[in-house]
């Protein structure tokens, strides 16, 4: 909630303990700049904090397809092993029932330790809500 949600209210405030007309303008006034100041500075901060994702995201779009070492290859393994889980495989398993092919693909369970190993690497754990709240971040 920003501070311009809470202008009409700290004028009804200012309007009942100060009586002078003229104090009570520039006292308006004052608040209305602080208002201004503090949503500029958060919207400096995020004009900042944007811009700073533009340059990682440029650094990230000059690699090439496995320069990043580990993390791309697990990726695509995991890619690829959630599309035969979920794509591929049950297109051979409806294929084989329509047209009785004989052939059966071989049943891979991947449900849970491969969705656990994407949600790490895409850092959905959690831990960085947890270093926010504490205010580490």
């Amino acid at each position: 909630m920003t501070i311009a949600a809470f202008l009409p209210l700290v004028g009804t405030l200012l309007d009942k303990f100060i009586p002078d007309p003229e104090a009570q303008a520039e006292a308006k006034l004052k608040m209305l700049k602080m208002a201004q100041d503090g949503e500029l500075a958060a919207m400096q901060a995020d004009l900042q904090l944007a811009l700073g994702q533009m340059e990682i995201n440029k650094e990230e779009a000059k690699a090439d397809l496995f320069r990043g070492g580990w993390r791309p290859l697990i990726g695509y393994i995991i890619g690829c092993s959630l599309a035969f889980q979920y794509l591929v495989n049950p297109l051979l398993l409806w294929m084989n029932a329509l047209f009785n092919l004989g052939v059966t693909p071989p049943d891979i369970q991947l449900d849970g330790m491969m969705w656990e190993l994407m949600l790490g690497l895409l850092g959905l754990g959690g831990l960085r809500t947890y270093e926010r709240i504490k205010g580490k971040a």
